[in-house]
């Protein structure tokens, strides 16, 4: 069975990533420009969050709130669930799916070593 470590080989290790002071707003231009729905959060070079579209749609639409003018601290999700480089594939797409959730950042000893998504996954199974 596959490992992450061999997805993120093939796929790549890039990772896009915002400051939790970025305005909201101006996270998901990141993000549209990108084509992707969800930024990890550094601080210091150290994740603290992840923003994704979801947390934009229930904390910010759904709550009236104005995004050019809403830090992404605000909205993160702060309790990340993450895979490792060792884990095997069909683990990290079952726990994706048990928590209903289509990015997962990879980390390695807390450092940050990619981002999959549940599209990357199903293309390897």
């Amino acid at each position: 069975m596959m490992r992450i470590k061999r997805l993120l080989d093939e796929k790549g290790h890039e990772v896009f990533s915002t400051s939790p002071d970025t305005m909201v707003y101006d996270a998901l231009k990141l993000m549209a420009e990108k084509e992707i729905g969800m930024l990890v959060v550094l601080d210091k070079g150290k994740m603290v969050g992840i923003i994704s579209e979801r947390d934009y749609a229930r904390k910010i639409i759904l709550k009236g709130k104005k995004s050019k003018h809403t830090p992404v601290r605000e909205i993160m999700t702060t309790k990340v669930v993450h895979a490792t480089p060792h884990q095997k594939v069909r683990k990290c797409m079952n726990v994706m799916t048990k928590h209903r959730f289509r990015h997962m950042p990879v980390l390695e000893e807390d450092r940050l070593v990619g981002v999959v998504s549940i599209e990357d996954i199903k293309k390897k199974i």
